[in-house]
Parts: C-alpha cells; structure tokens; sequence
C-alpha cells in the first residue's frame, strides 16, 4: 500500500500531514458512497411510505427513517477526508481542553486538536445509535404482539413509548461519555473503549432477544394459520429473515467490538499505551468488518421492507383472521379470542 498524505493549512501556514494510506483513501470513498447510496434508496422508500393510507405506515416510515438517518450519518463521517477529523487516520489519544498526548507543543492550534477526534467519535456513536434503534423498534414491536397472545390480560404499554425509553438510555449512556471526556475525566482512547463496551453489550442483548421472540413468533404464527387454515409461510420467511440477519450482524458486532476492547484493556496495562492496537493494520481490518457488516444489514433491512410492502400490493401489515382457539391451543400460546396477529 503507497502512502498518501492529506494536509490541512490554516492562516498561520501550519501544515498537518495525515498518514493515510491509499488503500484507506479508496476505501473510505468506496464505504461512502456505499452508505449514500444505502440512504438514497431509504429516502426514497420513506417517501413512498408517506403517502400510503393505514396507521401501519407510521411505524414503516419510521424503519426507513432509521435506515436513511444511520446512512447518512455514515456517508458523512466517511467522505468528510480524515485530515479534518484528526491529524492521523487511526485515533490518537488527545485529551479535550488540553494539547495533543502526542504533540509537547502547547500551541493554540494544538491545544484544539482534541475538537475533531471528538466531533468524529460522536458522529460515529450517533450512527450506531441510529442503527441499533432499527433492531430496538422491531424487538419492541415483536413483544408488544407477543404479548397480547401469551399474556391476554395484562395491561400492554404503548411500543412507541417503550422504544424511546431504550433509544434513551443509550442516548444517556452517550451523553455520559462525551461528558466524561470533555471534563477531563479520560482521553478520546477512553471513549472508544466506552463505545465498543457498550455497543458489544447492546449487541449480545439483541442477538438473544431476536432469538426469542423469533421462536415465540413462529410458533404463534403456525398455529393461527393451521386454525384458520390460511398459509403463514411468507410471514414466516420474513421472521426468519430477520433473525438470520439479525442474528449474523449482532453475533459479528458483538464479537468484533468484544476483541476491540479487550485489545484496548490489555495493551493498556501491558504496555501503558494503546498504539499497536490503533495500528493502520489493525484499524482497518476493525474499519472494513464493522462498518461492510453494517452496509450489509441495512441493505438486507431494506430488501425485506421492499418484500413486505411492494407498491403494488397494500401497504398494510398482513393479518391472520380472527379465530377463537380452543382450550388445547390456548395452553400453548396462551392467546385470546378475537385476535390477530401482524408481522
């Protein structure tokens, strides 16, 4: 890989030499366009999904809102060039108010340097906020529904209310971070470590989660279908789509940011530092799995959207008939009369 330089020149003549690579050049623009791509075709489908009648649409315009937001957020953090995140491509420890760890000049311009790598790290952990929320709003969804058919009579809250409860407590656990960083409190190295912990946490959560109300949602599903003697199967194939790719994504996520962080533990009580692991080797293999597996979920998100609502079907959730179960069935699903069930 031949190197290449980006240089950022302010009024004073400084000039900062930014040890980007062409291949991380090439592949930044690449995952760029990639994810503007990704939210163009969501823009597109929220749009349509705007003017189709049904209460249903408020909850898949705002799949496709997720989608579009979590692509633009990556597209932009991507084809904005790294000289203007930070002076190195793979993070430097920088302390916010203070000059570079790496840099003994206490200049003003050094003394700022900490602005961008935190202005980097937040539109990163927005964009996967963003993502996250999209697996949130349909585990929600999923047990709001399974509810109803294993616990008739207790009281169901309201989804909408549910999923920006969590999305806050992330927010929160966001908000805390920058916090601790901008008082002084750890470096930027520490926010990165604060990220991967908590996003390898939410993802664990999601990966047993999905796996759950996936099975409770199959099983629901085959047995009104052979009560009203109606077929499930596509909507069977749309959970197992999502619990499959659910599934593979978290599992990666999980696993990748789990690594990620233990490198950062262990080469911190190793060696004090955490330069090998912020190495242009390993930090662009830990680029190119993350963010190419996001790529990936968000197209497959949209696919399976498109499946579901084509513009020349409804655009409505399909519904099994009412029915009312007998005894024998209700032991197993524990579903009450006169209901349906939307996926």
């Amino acid at each position: 890989m031949s190197n290449m330089t980006s240089t950022l020149v302010d009024d004073n003549a400084m000039v900062v030499v930014v040890d980007e690579t062409a291949f991380e050049y090439w592949s930044d623009v690449c995952l760029g366009l990639a994810f503007a791509i990704t939210a163009a075709l969501a823009l597109n489908k929220m749009l349509w999904s705007q003017q189709q009648g049904g209460a249903e649409t408020t909850v898949v315009t705002a799949f496709y809102s997720l989608i579009c937001l979590t692509s633009l957020l990556r597209a932009l953090w991507f084809l904005i060039p790294s000289s203007v995140w930070q002076s190195t491509y793979s993070p430097t420890a920088v302390m916010a108010f203070h000059y570079d760890l790496g840099d003994d000049s206490d200049t003003e311009e050094n003394t700022n340097h900490w602005v961008g790598p935190f202005l980097s790290e937040i539109v990163l952990s927005a964009g996967s906020l963003c993502l996250f929320s999209i697996f949130i709003l349909i585990l929600v969804y999923w047990a709001d529904i399974l509810k109803k058919y294993f616990y008739p009579g207790q009281r169901r809250s309201r989804p909408m209310g549910t999923f920006l409860f969590f999305v806050s407590l992330l927010v929160a656990v966001e908000v805390v971070n920058a916090g601790c960083f901008l008082a002084g409190v750890y470096s930027s190295e520490g926010m990165i470590l604060v990220n991967a912990i908590t996003l390898a946490t939410v993802s664990i959560i999601c990966v047993c989660q999905i796996t759950i109300f996936s099975h409770r949602f199959r099983t629901v599903l085959k047995t009104l279908g052979a009560i009203n003697q109606v077929s499930t199967e596509s909507q069977v194939r749309r959970i197992v789509w999502i619990t499959v790719t659910g599934n593979a994504f978290f599992f990666t996520r999980a696993f990748i940011e789990t690594i990620y962080a233990t490198l950062l533990l262990v080469y911190w009580f190793t060696y004090g530092n955490v330069d090998k692991v912020f190495s242009h080797k390993a930090w662009d293999t830990y680029i190119l799995l993350k963010h190419w597996s996001e790529v990936a979920i968000l197209s497959l998100m949209l696919y399976i959207l498109q499946s579901r609502f084509t513009a020349a079907a409804r655009a409505g959730y399909e519904q099994v008939p009412e029915a009312e179960l007998s005894p024998e069935t209700n032991r197993g699903t524990g579903t009450s009369n006169n209901s349906n069930i939307e996926v």
